[in-house]
């Protein structure tokens, strides 16, 4: 086929469907199948490597643990090998005896637990006989007992009829043997064997790296980051700062949490209290799940020491006003959120290192993941790790508007402005977010992936956003008669008053009260979105605001809806393109009320009061909503009209001729 009849198909088949819809295609990314692998290999090492890389995980961990201890060490004049001898020492040292009076505790209640006995069955059977009259609980355990014995019958086959013979019992054997003591020694430090060999290994390897702590990382720089050692540095130096942070706030929050609940159950009786607040100290290193077991336990001493109830409801209590403490006051102060790791990161990362390395897993996930995100934040290789661990938000605010408003849910929208105006003003907020939000709706319109359902849809969601934050606007709208009224006390309190005519900072809007301002959409559905942002702004300087769609345009109504006491009106559009399209709504307007400053405004992406183009009859052409607001309650003067041009009608051909032979004669 030649290219002539190639173009010929073409222009047929755009005739018969309509122009074609082009969409933006992405170039095409790389294949994901080698990092897939890559990370599975990973994994797979770490799994059955666990033996000798859990150790070495614990040994970094508590380097960058120890690290600023011995840093501080060494900037008091201690030399290296010294300050390195002494860290580690004491640590370990603390750790051992941590350990050795945890030990002690447990093997004491292990004692006392069958004193115990009487009250823990005397509170089962006052549990099964507290049902209704019945006996609900009495009833369901016989139920279950009933059960297991049905069950345990039918695995008894009886024996074979006919036979007389009965079946034999089996007779107990017990065999004595000879002690041997070597054999009993080894039977008894073997077992320990593992753990003092993996202590010992964690001992020399925390010593060797804190001494060699440059040298290792200059050797990881070179390995990994040698071509930017800017980059590379800042990922040592946070992936460093927050594991250490992490664990030393951590600490610090269990150790306010262990000892009030020490002193709480010695306080009420419980037994061994100080095991109870160490155990908690250890267990709220792991997410989620160590807090749980630190309140089960001494719940269930209280529930065997005790032969009522009063003390499980004590120790409840205690729990109860230390949890709040310190979910509500302790760690936010302390610690808040400065792992930078979401919380349903935390719960995956806690399931995931559980199944690979056990329970010391799950009290390292919380740092090892740490440094995965770091990892992400810096290595592009690596950017998903802090996509999907990373705390902070993947999409600006307005793209996470502009995805609300396509889904259109107002709700979630208005909760995201209401944190965001926590901080800021509802005009920062149009200005940073939802405009911009618009200004991408508009460049996907213009792409022709938005159709005109999607567009009302977004209008409609933004509508309401606008409705729901009128109470927010309403309490701007009062702090600014209030601040006014302020100003106005000041210099009747003998202060000097500005200057007459001064603006003060130029950042504040002017007042609003007093004035009238029309704000239209000037060609679609988002055209009037941001025209109603911008009327909610004005109505905040207290002016009084009309606004109209673009449908009331053509058809004149727009022209009604004009008060006749206005001082402004304001066309808004999106598209930057559409600067033939305002000067002509603007000379209409102009021409019709010559009284009133008309403008537009031709928003922008950057928030950059850049020069806009020129519009022929127009006041003012605005980029920005505070540019925009600022013109719209300006006190100048609309600018004089050029005087409509006189449309001449051209005679007929034989009416100038019969004139012309009239004059003749």
């Amino acid at each position: 086929m030649s290219s002539s009849d190639a173009k010929i198909t073409e222009a047929e088949l755009e005739n018969d469907l309509g122009p074609r819809r082009v969409y933006s295609t992405s170039p095409s990314a790389p294949s994901r199948m080698p990092a897939f692998a890559s990370v599975l290999a990973v994994i797979a090492i770490l799994y059955f490597g666990k033996d000798v890389l859990l150790p070495l995980a614990i040994a970094v961990l508590l380097t960058f643990a120890l690290a600023p201890i011995s840093s501080r060490l060494r900037k008091l004049g201690m030399p290296r090998i010294p300050a390195v001898i002494v860290t580690v020492v004491i640590a370990f040292l603390v750790l051992v005896l941590f350990g050795l009076v945890v030990a002690g505790h447990v093997a004491e209640v292990a004692q006392n637990l069958p004193a115990y006995q009487g009250n823990i069955i005397a509170k089962i059977r006052s549990l099964q006989d507290s049902g209704t009259d019945s006996g609900i609980v009495r009833r369901l355990t016989s139920v279950v007992e009933s059960v297991g014995r049905e069950l345990s019958n039918a695995g008894e086959r009886p024996a074979a009829p006919g036979t007389g013979s009965t079946p034999r019992e089996p007779v107990l054997v017990e065999i004595f043997a000879p002690s041997r003591p070597i054999e009993t020694l080894t039977s008894l430090i073997g077992p320990l064997l593992g753990p003092i060999a993996s202590l010992g290994l964690i001992i020399v390897v925390v010593i060797f790296m804190l001494l060699e702590r440059e040298e290792l990382r200059d050797r990881f720089i070179r390995l990994v980051g040698y071509g930017d050692l800017h980059r590379t540095t800042e990922a040592i130096q946070e992936a460093g700062s927050r594991v250490a942070r992490y664990l030393l706030m951590q600490l610090v929050v269990n150790c306010a949490y262990g000892v009030p609940l020490a002193l709480g159950l010695w306080a009420v009786g419980i037994p061994n209290p100080a095991l109870w607040g160490m155990l908690a100290i250890v267990l709220r290193f792991v997410p989620y799940i160590g807090p749980v077991i630190a309140t089960v336990l001494p719940l269930f001493l209280a529930f065997a020491v005790d032969p009522g109830w009063s003390l499980v409801l004590w120790v409840g209590a205690i729990f109860l006003v230390l949890e709040l403490t310190s979910n509500n006051v302790i760690e936010p102060w302390l610690y808040g959120s400065r792992t930078g790791l979401s919380p349903l990161a935390i719960i995956v990362a806690a399931i995931f290192w559980a199944w690979l390395w056990g329970p010391v897993g799950l009290v390292l996930s919380t740092p090892l993941t740490v440094c995965l995100a770091v990892l992400g934040r810096y290595v592009p290789q690596f950017e998903f790790l802090e996509v999907v661990f990373g705390s902070d938000p993947v999409l600006d605010p307005k793209e996470r508007l502009y995805q609300r408003l396509l889904a259109g849910d107002p709700d979630e929208a208005t909760d995201y402005a209401e944190e965001f105006l926590e901080e800021d003003y509802l005009e920062d907020y149009y200005g940073k977010v939802a405009i911009p939000a618009l200004l991408l709706a508009e460049k996907d319109r213009r792409r022709g992936v938005l159709t005109a359902e999607q567009m009302e849809q977004v209008f409609g969601t933004a509508i309401t956003l606008v409705s729901n934050l009128a109470e927010i606007a309403q309490e701007e709208e009062q702090e600014e008669e209030e601040e006014e009224e302020e100003q106005k006390e000041k210099p009747a309190a003998g202060r000097p008053s500005p200057p007459k005519g001064g603006n003060g900072d130029e950042s504040e809007l002017p007042d609003g009260r007093g004035k009238t301002v029309f704000c239209v959409g000037g060609r679609g559905p988002l055209d009037d979105a941001s025209a109603a942002m911008l009327a909610q702004i004005l109505q905040v300087q207290g002016a009084e605001v009309v606004a109209a769609r673009h449908s009331d345009i053509p058809n004149r109504r727009a022209m009604s809806l004009v008060p006749k006491q206005s001082n402004a009106i304001v066309v808004c559009f999106l598209n930057e393109d559409s600067a033939r399209h305002a000067t002509i709504l603007v000379r209409r307007f102009k021409r019709i009320y010559p009284a009133i400053r008309v403008g537009a405004v031709l928003w922008v992406e950057d928030q950059k009061e850049r020069q806009p183009p020129a519009l022929g009859e127009a006041d003012f052409v605005a980029t920005t909503l505070t540019w925009a607001a600022r013109e719209a309650l300006a006190d100048a003067p609309p600018s004089l009209v050029t005087p409509a041009r006189k449309i001449r009608t051209r005679r007929s051909s034989n009416k100038t001729g019969i004139a012309a032979a009239r004059s003749g004669i």
